[in-house]
């Protein structure tokens, strides 16, 4: 028997079981079968349906029974091609060719069959199930309800569930200002974990510290210590401050909620101080949730520059929400991060309890960080310690590059190989793109930028690069936004 049988019986036996049991609701389905059946925010043509409230035609959010197991519906939820013609020869099993549906003709049949094949794992990602069956001593089964709860993601971090709280509390039209202040994705849609990013010991340990303030959030309420759960991630760009919040979410199955801080000064934004506090408070309808966001710099610029009264205000009403939001109340966790800390006043200091630092790896750290970016590449004789050694000053989002480099030089020559000689050479021309970012097209040697010129001439009154290293401008990793700084390759460690 196919495991598509196996995957067909066990959502035909969940849809029937969380049919008759009201005990279990949304969180109780595995993501992929919530996906199938969430009408959060689908127009209701039906005005006879008890479920439509008086003052709107939309059905609220929520996952209505009974749940139809139709071939449709079991195609979408279990990926199987042809669901009906994998389970077509079990004896417990019945189609209806008018609607399409699929059902169990003897489901206790059918719940023998699925337990003799079904290992605990599977068990854990199924919480119907694993209830059903703790219920039956007759089956012997080692699962609980509660631990398969605990593992299966919630609700609240389904695109399903997070779109239709949108539609339902925002209007696309009268919001569409708001709305372009923020970017909302699933924890599902964050394709880093933290176990793919090299960090330091303290931020590890500053991470697992808020990590278990969030799982004890009724715990720090009750003895009265609510100040807590507003993190400022300071450092270069490209040094994976937006990636380690976005990993965190992912981790946490939290939604990911950025605000968009320069979008703030966009001249279509009208009301900018209303269009602030409405994001604070999508995060609010999200919780619980990570609200990020990026260039907090941006606040402390603005509250000393001669800019606009309204930007001003809009940037007033940012700090007063960010007071007024809280991890403990609110389930809110705040994260700011800025490539320029010394710009930031006193005001904007104040708002963080913690505040994480990321500098550029080191020595150990770059070959930590080569080792995982190249895990799924097939290098030949590959050393990243001395790749590491050959790129001090590089940050984590300047070695993505280089590793992107070598692959494309690879690919013009068939290869799919590299060698540890690509690698080096890639380092190479990584810095050669740093010389020509840096030149000075005004005052510096043209001669370097025609044709088979010199790169080695460099724009500070045309010495040789390595004479007068300036400053570079690279971009981010994750989001992290571009900023300067300079590489130093004096190979000490």
């Amino acid at each position: 028997m196919s495991d598509g049988a196996l995957d067909v019986v066990e959502f035909l036996l969940t849809t029937s079981v969380y049919s008759d049991d009201r005990t279990l609701d949304e969180n109780d389905l595995p993501p992929s079968y919530r996906r199938v059946y969430w009408t959060g925010g689908v127009d209701d043509e039906d005005n006879s349906e008890s479920e439509v409230t008086s003052d709107t035609s939309r059905k609220p959010a929520g996952i209505s029974r009974p749940l139809s197991a139709t071939t449709s519906n079991a195609r979408d939820a279990t990926g199987v091609d042809r669901p009906w013609e994998a389970v077509a020869d079990l004896m417990f099993t019945e189609r209806d060719e008018f609607s399409g549906t699929i059902s169990l003709a003897q489901q206790e049949m059918a719940e023998e069959w699925y337990v003799e094949r079904a290992d605990d794992d599977r068990l854990l990602e199924n919480p119907t199930l694993a209830k059903h069956f703790e219920r039956h001593e007759e089956y012997d089964v080692d699962v609980t309800h509660e631990a398969a709860r605990e593992q299966n993601r919630p609700i609240q971090a389904d695109r399903v569930w997070i779109d239709g709280l949108l539609d339902e509390y925002f209007d696309q039209d009268e919001d569409e200002e708001m709305l372009d202040l923020v970017e909302v994705r699933a924890p599902e849609e964050v394709e880093i974990t933290l176990d793919d990013l090299v960090l330091t010991r303290d931020q590890e340990n500053e991470l697992d510290k808020i990590s278990k303030a969030i799982e004890h959030r009724e715990y720090l309420a009750n003895i009265g210590l609510r100040e807590i759960g507003k993190l400022l991630f300071v450092g270069p760009p490209g040094t994976g401050k937006t990636s380690t919040a976005q990993a965190l979410a992912q981790d946490m199955d939290l939604p990911f909620v950025e605000v968009k801080l320069s979008m703030i000064t966009s001249q279509y934004l009208g009301e900018t101080a209303k269009n602030v506090d409405k994001t604070f408070e999508v995060a609010k309808r999200l919780s619980p949730c990570i609200l990020f966001i990026d260039e907090f710099d941006f606040v402390a610029k603005t509250r000393r520059s001669d800019e606009h009264a309204a930007l001003k205000r809009a940037v007033n009403t940012l700090l007063k929400s960010i007071d007024n939001v809280s991890l403990i109340e609110d389930d809110v966790l705040l994260i700011g991060a800025t490539n320029h800390p010394d710009q930031l006043d006193d005001a904007a200091w104040r708002r963080f309890d913690e505040i994480i630092n990321f500098p550029k790896p080191d020595y150990d750290m770059r070959a930590d960080i080569l080792t995982v970016i190249t895990q799924q590449m097939d290098i030949d004789e590959f050393d990243p310690h001395l790749v590491a050694e050959v790129t001090e000053g590089l940050t984590g989002s300047d070695l993505r590059m280089v590793l992107r480099e070598a692959v494309l030089e690879a690919l013009t020559e068939d290869r799919t190989e590299l060698t540890q000689d690509d690698l080096l050479n890639a380092v190479e021309e990584f810095e050669e793109r740093d010389t020509l970012k840096n030149m000075d097209m005004m005052g510096g040697n043209h001669d370097a930028l025609v044709a088979g010129g010199d790169l080695g001439k460099a724009s500070d009154g045309g010495e040789p690069n390595g004479a007068g290293h300036s400053s570079s401008d690279h971009g981010s990793d994750g989001g992290d936004s571009a900023s300067d700084h300079g590489h130093d390759h004096d190979h000490d460690h």
